[in-house]
């Protein structure tokens, strides 16, 4: 028999999605048996798969061992000796990393511990900031993604009240995400807003841009505007108003300014060139801006983070500020 005293993580979750994550190899079909059973139990009596479980909750599960074995990569924290990670912020609720280009966010079809995610949790687990003992079912967990050779701030939860407010904010756009690309050739005009409809092409992992409303293509729209021009590249900023897959990337080719590096939308001749083999795209700056009550992370309202050094503005803007 194993028990569990609910800890605030964990509390608010319906007992069946707590049970997927505490004990993993537990098919559904048997959980729903073993609560008319009563081999699983709230508070010493029966209770329902539907049941919210509340903080201070005792939970006693009379389930055999193997049905709690953890899938190997959702250990991949534990292989990290060194995490290897950039702290822009942390408190006792977030963590905002400054994820280098080249690292995935999560394991890819590649497999690997090598992730953000997961130098994140070895951190935390071994700075004291995180015990798994703690909180059977949650882990700390991203709020956001960027793509593997696209480097700067994402977002990690510490606590699950932090995750669910900030999927909550996320989705209803009440951040502010800014980044830098160095781009081929001047958009013109200088600054301005692009809108359009992306489609995203799951078998070439591309998306196709239009600019009138097409089947399965969803709305984009991106502010932009021209910090410098140099030797026949620009640095831009871009302001996602939508968050689409490759949007910056794709909408900046749509105008005829590609990202510098980009293979899939990009200039292979200018890439090659320069030497660049992944897009020169950087998410440099977070604001949150609450339009809302965040609870626990209103104090957050209004804040703005920033990656003072982006390694590309040097290489190719060296007199940038």
């Amino acid at each position: 028999m194993r028990a569990y005293t609910i800890s605030p993580n964990d509390g608010g979750q319906r007992l069946n999605k707590f049970l997927e994550k505490a004990v993993p190899r537990l098919p559904a079909g048997l959980m729903h048996k073993y609560c008319r059973l009563k081999r699983i139990k709230v508070n010493g009596g029966r209770t329902e798969p539907a049941y919210r479980l509340q903080p201070g909750d005792l939970l006693q599960l009379y389930i055999n061992d193997e049905f709690f074995e953890t899938p190997s990569d959702e250990q991949a924290y534990k292989k990290i000796a060194v995490p290897r990670l950039t702290i822009v912020y942390q408190d006792e609720h977030i963590l905002l990393a400054d994820k280098p280009a080249g690292l995935v966010v999560h394991a890819d079809e590649r497999g690997g511990a090598d992730t953000l995610i997961a130098h994140i949790q070895a951190y935390l687990y071994q700075t004291g900031q995180w015990d798994p003992a703690d909180a059977a079912s949650f882990a700390p967990a991203l709020c956001n993604r960027i793509d593997r050779n696209t480097g700067g701030i994402v977002i990690a939860a510490k606590t699950a009240e932090a995750l669910r407010i900030l999927n909550d904010k996320i989705k209803s756009h009440e951040l502010t995400k800014r980044y830098l690309c160095v781009v081929c050739g001047q958009p013109k005009p200088a600054s301005g807003r692009i809108d359009g409809y992306l489609r995203r092409d799951e078998r070439r992992k591309q998306v196709q841009v239009f600019r009138h409303p097409a089947p399965g293509a969803k709305p984009a729209a991106t502010l932009y505007r021209t910090l410098a021009t140099q030797n026949g590249l620009s640095l831009v900023e871009c302001t996602l108003l939508t968050g689409r897959t490759h949007q910056i990337r794709a909408q900046m080719a749509s105008i005829g300014c590609p990202l510098l590096g980009d293979g899939k939308y990009g200039l292979g001749e200018e890439n090659r060139k320069r030497g660049e083999s992944g897009q020169l795209l950087y998410a440099y700056q977070l604001t949150f801006a609450f339009q809302s009550s965040a609870g626990a992370l209103n104090y957050l309202n209004g804040q703005t983070f920033t990656v003072q050094n982006v390694p590309f503005v040097q290489r190719y803007f060296p007199a940038f500020p």
